[in-house]
């Protein structure tokens, strides 16, 4: 069992990264990708724990892209990077400081809705600046009173249209793909269905994804019900693409989904790794 999609404190996941690693262990993954947005900062750390726990890391990201398809959002993730200089994480460093500027427009935006947050105190809990995100805004609203949990919190104040959204800056899935080549890494559409498209639609975005040079996308994903992965594994194997799959792991941000088995019934097999690295540039 392998877990190609996990999140740590340099993004939006509540634990260490060599946390993340050592819940890989306990739930008896093989091996494990940290995806952390827009960010190679936490692999160092996860390294150290793959090494001493018997864990194949594979180094990754996940990057958020325009689309102009549905009303959802893309997510890509990039694994293999083996390197922490070269085109993608030069661009990565650049997405991060765009990100720092969404981050202090939003407490700002939140000051003039009448909710005051202390950036200080938010990239404080975040652990690092570059980890700073929505989720950790949202449970800075929860505890402000200004939202009931973090879903409502999403819903009234952060989401897409909401009051306080800010937009960050992206890239096109193909721009991505092109920095994941030109790194020795491979591009991997994220939770298809964050979309918001039918089969149909969803089957026309996948193919223009594999013509601009992805390699995968996660059919079987952690909060997806069986009928779900059976579908998008077919529409993978359609499109001459691997079927990858991960849990999604964020900790105490994502409750519902454990590191390896995400909700329970997700068991990823050893080969979607092997065929994703006999793809490799």
């Amino acid at each position: 069992m392998i877990d190609l999609h996990t999140h740590s404190t340099v993004s939006d996941g509540s634990d260490p990264p060599d946390r993340v690693v050592e819940l890989a262990a306990a739930a008896g993954c093989t091996a494990l990708a940290l995806t952390d947005h827009d960010s190679l900062a936490g692999l160092a750390e996860a390294a150290g724990a793959a090494a001493r726990l018997g864990i194949t890391l594979v180094r990754g990201c996940e990057i958020s892209c325009r689309t102009g398809r549905g009303s959802g959002s893309m997510h890509v993730l990039v694994y293999f990077v083996d390197a922490d200089e070269g085109p993608l994480p030069e661009e990565l460093t650049r997405l991060r400081s765009d990100r720092r500027t969404r981050n202090l427009a939003l407490v700002d935006r939140l000051a003039t809705l009448g909710v005051t947050l202390d950036y200080a105190a938010l990239v404080a809990r975040a652990g690092a600046e570059e980890g700073l995100g929505r989720p950790h805004f949202a449970r800075a609203l929860v505890e402000a009173g200004a939202a009931e949990d973090l879903d409502d919190a999403f819903d009234r104040w952060l989401a897409e249209g909401r009051p306080a959204y800010i937009p960050k800056s992206r890239l096109g899935p193909a721009e991505v793909a092109a920095l994941a080549t030109a790194s020795g890494a491979v591009a991997v559409l994220a939770h298809p269905f964050s979309l918001g498209l039918d089969l149909s639609s969803l089957e026309a975005v996948v193919r223009e994804l594999a013509e601009a040079g992805f390699t995968g996308i996660e059919a079987h994903y952690g909060r997806y019900t069986p009928d779900r992965r059976r579908a998008l594994a077919r529409m993978a194997t359609r499109n001459g693409l691997v079927a990858t799959g991960g849990s999604d792991y964020h900790g105490a941000f994502k409750p519902d989904l454990s590191v390896g088995t995400a909700q329970g019934d997700l068991c990823v097999p050893e080969a979607v790794l092997e065929a994703l690295a006999a793809r490799r540039p």
